[in-house]
């Protein structure tokens, strides 16, 4: 899924996102609005991960969609 397919359906993806990554605030996902990029890096800062498992991640994530 590209990121303007998520930035599209963001607001019915937050709850997933938080059930998956429950470590990320209402706040993280305010601000992330969708851009990939952002939420690579709150998953970095937040569980320790390498930039590219974080990628990985989102990756795995928006393709399940």
């Amino acid at each position: 899924m590209n990121s303007d397919i998520i930035k599209g359906k963001w607001k019915q993806l937050t709850g997933r996102i938080q059930e998956k990554w429950g470590d990320l605030t209402d706040d993280d996902l305010d601000v992330a609005e969708g851009h990939s990029e952002y939420l690579v890096g709150k998953l970095q800062e937040r569980y320790g991960w390498s930039k590219e498992r974080a990628e990985k991640e989102v990756r795995d994530f928006s393709g399940g969609l």
